[in-house]
């Protein structure tokens, strides 16, 4: 008798769940893995934290004591510039936090819990069947128990899984180059005032301007460190995932002097070809959230908050389809969140081709055009009010590197 299943219990799929079970509907939650489990995406930004405030959750993530986060630094060539969240120009949110995701995940999924959702953990979905928009889930769990499930609606929040586009072949080819990431966590062992232990750092290579680091801050000691490039470019650095990440590291001074005394905590991984898109983000029967739909790039830690703003904007659609109404899923949802996805977009494809760096490093920005970045860096990117947000962004952004390259 379930109204809502939600396939995943990462951020989309907890606050969904949370939505809903708040409204009274009968929800459940199944999670392939078992939680707490490592993930990696920890840096948020600040309109995820409107979006778990809105949810009833704040409380529970503030209560743990995350690393506080103002905003975002880049570094290139000796080169700094920072965006600080509180001087954007969107309404809303100014500071959020850096997260071991292991925890902040589990702690929105036992809220969930708590509001009424029931989660069951390592069961994997194996079949998926939508007649006349009527789901017929199929699932396995640990013990190899095979259940039929057949809820009323299903929203698929699953992340880089992407249950249901694998198993309904709704997967599309996206326009994103095949990125790799390594990704590691140290105790950093960087002195006090070293460096902004409040603001994610992303460091553009010396060299090679598609390539770039990120470390973020925990407040534990540990940091999150990894890097981004083709696999072309990154494999050639060495036989190892962790000679591969720690060469190109040493090839920037200002990180290798910040890193110099490091010890490892976690095993180098590797993230590969993780860009995604689908043919459709809803049809009669489910709705797909976050990643599960689309996955962009790391580079602005977009992923958590498209996923929270997913859960949002489709509870009240799954709240209609439950009342019988008869929703238009791609203008109600897909367009709409579409619009942010596309803004970040632009500013992924800009920071690969240099543009967007060009304003960052430029030393003499103008303070209101900032603002109006800084609120798409802090999330804020279905803000209609500010021009660097939609369709229209990447014309925008071209322009404004254009006028920086003349002025340097």
């Amino acid at each position: 008798m379930t109204d809502v299943l939600i396939i995943g219990a990462g951020p989309a799929g907890a606050v969904a769940a949370a939505l809903l079970a708040q409204r009274g509907h009968k929800v459940l939650v199944l999670e392939k893995q078992l939680f707490p489990r490592f993930s990696i995406g920890e840096s948020l930004l600040a309109q995820s934290l409107g979006l778990i405030d809105e949810a009833g959750m704040l409380e529970a993530v503030q209560a743990a004591n995350f690393q506080f986060k103002n905003g975002a630094a880049f570094a290139w060539r000796g080169k700094y510039t920072e965006y600080n969240f509180a001087e954007k120009v969107s309404v809303g949110y100014g500071h959020t936090y850096q997260v071991i995701r292991a925890d902040f995940d589990h702690i929105l999924i036992k809220e969930a819990q708590r509001m009424g959702a029931e989660v069951r953990f390592e069961v994997e979905i194996t079949g998926a069947e939508f007649v006349d928009g009527k789901p017929k889930i199929t699932t396995r769990d640990a013990q190899g128990n095979i259940e039929i499930h057949t809820p009323k609606f299903v929203l698929d929040a699953s992340g880089f899984g992407r249950t249901l586009p694998r198993l309904l072949k709704l997967e599309s080819p996206t326009n994103q180059p095949v990125r790799v990431a390594y990704y590691t966590q140290v105790y950093d062992k960087i002195p006090s005032g070293a460096f902004d232990r409040q603001k994610i750092r992303v460091t553009t290579h010396p060299e090679h301007r598609d390539i770039w680091f990120w470390l973020i801050p925990f407040s534990n000691g540990l940091s999150s460190m990894g890097v981004v490039g083709t696999e072309q470019q990154l494999s050639a650095r060495g036989a190892t995932y962790e000679e591969r990440l720690w060469n190109l590291t040493n090839d920037d001074p200002q990180l290798r002097e910040l890193l110099k005394n490091h010890q490892p905590f976690r095993p180098v991984g590797e993230l590969k070809g993780y860009s995604a898109n689908v043919s459709t983000m809803a049809a009669p029967g489910f709705a797909l959230l976050g990643n599960a739909a689309e996955f962009l790039d790391p580079v602005f830690s977009s992923g958590v908050t498209i996923a929270l703003k997913s859960a949002h904007m489709a509870v009240p659609l799954v709240e209609r389809t439950l009342k019988g109404e008869s929703i238009d899923w791609k203008a109600e949802f897909e367009e709409p969140l579409r619009y942010g996805v596309e803004t970040f977009r632009a500013f992924v494809d800009t920071w690969y081709d240099g543009r967007l760096q060009d304003i960052f490093y430029y030393e003499k920005q103008d303070p209101t055009i900032k603002r109006m970045i800084c609120s798409v860096l802090a999330g804020y990117a279905w803000d209609k009010s500010n021009p660097y947000t939609g369709y229209k962004t990447l014309q925008r952004l071209d322009a404004l590197a254009k006028t920086c390259r003349k002025g340097s």
